[in-house]
């Protein structure tokens, strides 16, 4: 092979490598990586240690609320204030139905049995909280994530009737990824459960690293649940992520799902047709 050859090869392979560095920091900001974090199930411990400590650094998360919830009921206007700050309300549903049927779902009470459902009870219940959601914060968009990442009933992916609502669902499948690998009705997330601070600045540095989007999936924070990080590791994360905000884009799921949607959608127009 000729210099010259190799000299365009070289240019064209850094280029390319270039023009992609530069996509996924456009996506994220203009930062290295996206990082969302995601609180399920409104529990008193998201009002009484989450949204302080989040406020308390200036940086905004997703809760997932379950209509039903009766810590929705009872504390509708601290839920209002949150998001008034910038923290979004999600949807997970109204009953947090889960697949009886599937091991380890001895929790599952026959009324909540994702596997008696239909799909259109599913997606009635679903659209149900959206309507109260859209009562507490006044907003349209939003994100759905699956109680318990149950994708389906009878065989049937109930989301799919459902796409219009949202602007993502988020899952429970851990995975680090670029904005073009993301599946937009199945976000990955890494759920956290008594795993320490080191743990999950790794993950943050790993992102960083590869620039891609990295999301956590809390529960209880300080106790609460059963699925539970310690106050003081949740606090360590918070700090980093606020030393570090100049080079980590943290912003609510719906936000970077918005940024991730338009890029491919901007990648799919973009590609010559055939």
């Amino acid at each position: 092979m000729s210099h010259y050859k190799l000299f365009a090869l070289a240019c064209t392979l850094f280029f390319a490598s270039y023009s992609s560095s530069y996509a996924q920091n456009t996506t994220w900001n203009n930062k290295q990586c996206a990082v969302v974090l995601t609180y399920d199930d409104a529990i008193d411990v998201d009002l009484d240690n989450v949204v302080p400590a989040l406020d308390s650094v200036k940086l905004r998360g997703t809760f997932y609320l379950i209509g039903s919830s009766p810590v929705v009921a009872r504390r509708l206007p601290e839920w209002r204030r949150a998001a008034q700050r910038g923290h979004e309300l999600g949807n997970h549903a109204l009953m947090h139905p889960c697949d009886g049927s599937l091991p380890g779902r001895g929790f599952v009470t026959p009324d909540n049995d994702l596997s008696k459902y239909t799909v259109s009870r599913a997606v009635s219940e679903i659209r149900a909280t959206n309507t109260l959601l859209n009562a507490i914060d006044g907003k349209t968009a939003r994100t759905f994530a699956y109680p318990c990442g149950d994708l389906q009933i009878g065989g049937v992916k109930f989301y799919d009737q459902l796409k219009t609502d949202f602007v993502a669902a988020r899952g429970v499948t851990d995975g680090l990824q670029t904005a073009a690998q993301v599946d937009l009705t199945n976000v990955d997330a890494y759920s956290i459960n008594g795993q320490s601070a080191e743990y999950m600045l790794d993950l943050v540095k790993k992102a960083q690293q590869s620039h891609t989007v990295l999301v956590f999936l809390f529960h209880g924070v300080g106790g609460g649940h059963a699925l539970n990080v310690d106050l003081k590791a949740h606090r360590q994360l918070l700090r980093y992520l606020k030393a570090h905000e100049k080079e980590i884009w943290v912003a609510p799921m719906v936000e970077v799902a918005e940024k991730i949607k338009a890029a491919q959608q901007g990648a799919s127009t973009s590609k010559p047709s055939k």
